[in-house]
Parts: C-alpha cells; sequence; structure tokens
C-alpha cells in the first residue's frame, strides 16, 4: 500500500531461510516476493523458480494480527473462516490446495444447476464426489488445528492475555458427521448435495457445505461470546489466539513462525507490553512489529532491531 500510494508503484524482498535441525530440513532455501509497478498481482520465487504464494506454506509459516482483525468477532462467518484457514494451513500445507480444489468443483456445480436446460445427474454425481473428496480433508484438518489450538490455550498461563474456548461449525445439517472416518462422511456429503439440488438450483448457490463454516469463540472466563465482549477483551482474546497458534506451530514443525504484529504495541498498557515482549523472546522466532512512536518498544531489549519508514523506503535505523 506505502509504494503505491508514495513510493514508485513496486516492491521486492528476498530471504534466505536456513532451517532449524529441529524441522528435520537440511539445506537453506531463498524465497523472494515482488510487485512490479502498474502489476496487479505480486510474483513468489523459490529458489529462483516462480510458483503460487501458497508454495510459501511448505517452507516456513507466517502469522499476522492486524487492527482489521480487530472486527473479526463483528463480521460475518466468512471473515473467522478465512482466520481458521490460515490458521488450519500453517499446520497443514496442502490444506490451500483441498479447499481450491473444492471451490472449483463448487463452482462448476452451481453453473450445472443454473442452467435453464436442465442437468446431467451423472455429471453432478461426478462433482459432488470432488466436492466431499476435498471437504473431508477441509473439514478433519479444521477440526484437528481446533482440537490442538484449544490444547494450548488451556495450557497459558492464568492472567495474562484472556483465554478462548473454541467450537467449530461445520456448514452441514447433519449430527451424523461427528465421525472422524473419512470414508464415513464422504458418501453423508455427497449424500446431503445430492437431496439439495433442487433447492440449490432455486436459490443460485450450494447452501450446504464446508464453505459455510465458522469458528465460535467465548470468553473462556466470562462464558460470553466474544462478540459481545468489550472491545479490549476482544483484541486480548485475538492475541492469546495467535499465541498459542506461535507455540502450536513451533511443537508441530519443529521451528516458530515469522510473526507480524501490527500495532499491537499500542493498544496494551506498559506492564502488559513488557510481558508480551518476554513471551516474544522465549519463542525464539522472528517477529516483526510495528507502531507511530519508538517509547513504545522501550522495554523491547537489545535484541530488537528498529527501523523507520518514510514514503515507501527505510531511512533509518535506531
Amino acid at each position: 500500500d506505502l509504494v503505491r500510494r508514495e513510493g514508485e508503484g513496486g516492491f521486492a524482498i528476498s530471504a534466505k531461510l536456513h532451517p532449524l535441525e529441529s524441522s528435520g530440513r537440511i539445506d537453506p532455501v531463498t524465497i523472494g516476493i515482488g510487485l512490479a509497478p502498474r502489476a496487479s498481482s505480486r510474483q513468489v520465487r523459490v529458489n529462483g523458480v516462480t510458483t503460487s504464494a501458497n508454495a510459501l506454506s511448505e517452507w516456513l509459516a507466517i502469522l499476522w494480527l492486524t487492527p482489521a482483525m480487530d472486527r473479526l468477532y463483528q463480521e460475518g462467518a466468512s471473515s473467522r473462516r478465512r482466520f481458521l484457514d490460515r490458521l488450519t494451513l500453517t499446520i497443514f500445507p496442502s490444506h490451500a490446495r483441498h479447499y481450491s480444489r473444492y471451490e472449483a468443483a463448487m463452482r462448476q456445480r452451481n453453473k450445472l444447476l443454473s442452467d435453464e436446460k436442465g442437468y446431467d445427474p451423472l455429471w453432478l454425481d461426478g462433482l459432488e464426489q470432488i466436492m466431499a473428496e476435498q471437504a473431508t480433508h477441509i473439514l478433519l484438518a479444521r477440526r484437528q488445528l481446533v482440537d490442538l489450538l484449544s490444547e494450548e490455550i488451556a495450557k497459558q498461563e492464568d492472567g495474562l492475555f484472556a483465554k478462548a474456548d473454541l467450537a467449530l461449525e461445520e456448514g452441514v445439517d447433519s449430527r451424523d458427521l461427528v465421525t472422524h472416518n473419512s470414508e464415513e462422511i464422504m458418501p453423508l456429503l455427497q449424500n446431503i448435495w445430492q437431496k439439495s439440488r433442487t433447492s440449490d438450483a432455486a436459490i443460485g448457490r450450494t447452501l450446504q457445505g464446508v464453505h459455510r463454516a465458522d469458528l465460535k469463540v467465548t470468553h473462556h472466563a466470562k462464558a460470553m461470546p466474544a462478540a459481545q465482549s468489550s472491545t479490549g477483551e476482544q483484541k486480548a482474546l485475538l492475541l492469546g489466539l495467535v499465541l498459542a497458534q506461535v507455540n502450536l506451530i513451533t511443537e508441530k514443525n519443529g521451528q516458530p513462525p515469522v510473526l507480524l504484529l501490527d500495532e499491537v504495541a499500542a493498544h496494551l498498557d506498559p506492564s502488559r507490553r513488557a510481558i508480551l515482549f518476554d513471551i516474544l523472546r522465549s519463542k525464539g522466532g522472528q517477529v516483526w512489529m510495528t507502531g507511530t512512536e519508538p517509547s513504545l518498544f522501550e522495554t523491547a531489549g537489545e535484541a530488537a532491531c528498529y527501523f523507520q519508514l518514510d514514503k515507501g523506503e527505510i531511512i533509518s535505523a535506531f
């Protein structure tokens, strides 16, 4: 945004990743991402080879917390679903591929159902089978992520940041889906979509499926939905979630993620800010934090590096 508004309109950045021994990888990898002036999309390269942005998840996990996410609990289910899928992707890198295939098959199904000349049931059977196969991967990955993340949240020290209780609404009206057997889930989903063809055709979209899922968050100490909590409590719940995910990624992947905390320090009092810096130092990963005042980072310690941006450029480090 800065380079488009105040700079020349493009940027490029590259990095060499040196895996920790605990990650099981040996050789370093070079990644790069850039945006040409007036280009509409970014380019991603891994070891000099152009690839998709999703491919980066196979090499490193990235988490971020930005001011726009403060509305997560107030907005519709789609925002929380995207947040859930970003978290899931850091543990299960194939999650994005499954979701992309699911959406492609669903779009074809919707198009076929909307054909005024009618539709071929056998063609729909094939599309719904693809949807069921991909949806099963998506559903089970989300379930596992929510379970693992809930365990990490339970380990957090009381009183530092608000603890959350998590519940997954899967987007499908079927109690039979409580099974964790993929061979049982697939035919159940296919049956749901087969029975809903007429109603889906009438409304022009698929009404049930993993694309309708929602992540329900509750303030544990108050047994109150996050949407009804105060603004400060909502920020604390979100920060607690992200810190728990950092622990989960470190445990599962063998190395911590790259973490961006945008304007987070400004919303904490000095004591909690100092606690946050201590927690982040203990994680051992690379953390990027932004703020408008240098005083916000006075207790960050000597391990921190400081940069100042102006008109899309780094003009000084202090």
